[in-house]
């Protein structure tokens, strides 16, 4: 689907789910991604009581927008609070770890997990 002009989407009208395995730990809204035919994968986050760990396989911003968020990987503690922001490179190995966090968080590629890469 091609998105000539874009798209608004109300914070109001997003659906939250549980994101791997770890239930209502890590939920996510999805606002650009495959599903757009975008190479671009964005969304919002809702971490409670987390302590995640991941290993990225795309390259990733994350923007906090409430709360306290914890990027720590094997060679530093990143600490975000509202409007702090991190970069992290593809193929880091990290735990995310918060208590109580919204994030917005920027992705690519988006089409990581179906490991086709260069089909978006």
């Amino acid at each position: 689907m091609t998105q000539s002009g874009g798209h608004s989407i109300l914070f109001e009208d997003l659906r939250f789910s549980p994101r791997f395995e770890y239930g209502e730990a890590a939920q996510i809204a999805e606002v650009s991604g495959t599903s757009l035919n975008t190479d671009l994968g964005t969304g919002f986050a809702k971490f409670t009581d987390a302590r995640i760990p991941w290993t990225i396989q795309y390259d990733e911003i994350i923007l906090c927008l409430k709360g306290r968020f914890e990027v720590i990987t094997d060679t530093q503690h990143h600490i975000l609070e509202a409007l702090d922001t991190v970069w992290l490179p593809k193929g880091t190995k990290l735990t995310y770890v918060s208590q109580d966090a919204l994030v917005f968080y920027a992705i690519s590629p988006a089409s990581w997990a179906t490991g086709q890469e260069d089909a978006v």
